[in-house]
């Protein structure tokens, strides 16, 4: 991955960090990883722990953001929740898996698209 695929990479979890603030979310991690791999977010949403995917395009050349949340991405997703879960020894009434699928147009604000429960 080269560097500007990083800083744009960065900036949009930041602009999605934003997002769940404003949508009322309690984010409690940030790009936890383990050997496996690596969760983006993890947020309260009230009772439900969101672990939270993050993609984000400058263009939509290859699809829409949330398009390249394939099948085996949702499940190494869900084997990470559970080693986060079970590395935390936190526990959770409900656990949801969401997409924020961020937008970055040559001008103007990023847009974050919050697709709850995605998989």
């Amino acid at each position: 991955m080269t560097k500007r695929n990083q800083a744009v990479g960065a900036y949009g979890e930041r602009c999605a960090v934003r997002h769940l603030i404003e949508a009322g979310l309690r984010p409690i991690a940030r790009n936890w990883r383990c050997p496996d791999g690596e969760i983006d977010i993890i947020a309260w949403d009230g009772p439900v722990l969101a672990f939270c995917e993050v993609k984000t395009r400058r263009t939509e050349d290859f699809g829409s953001p949330a398009e390249a949340v394939v099948r085996a991405k949702a499940r190494r997703l869900r084997g990470l929740a559970a080693r986060w879960l079970a590395a935390t020894g936190t526990t959770a009434e409900e656990v949801r898996f969401d997409v924020l699928a961020v937008r970055l147009p040559v001008a103007g604000p990023a847009r974050v698209e919050h697709v709850r429960g995605a998989f």
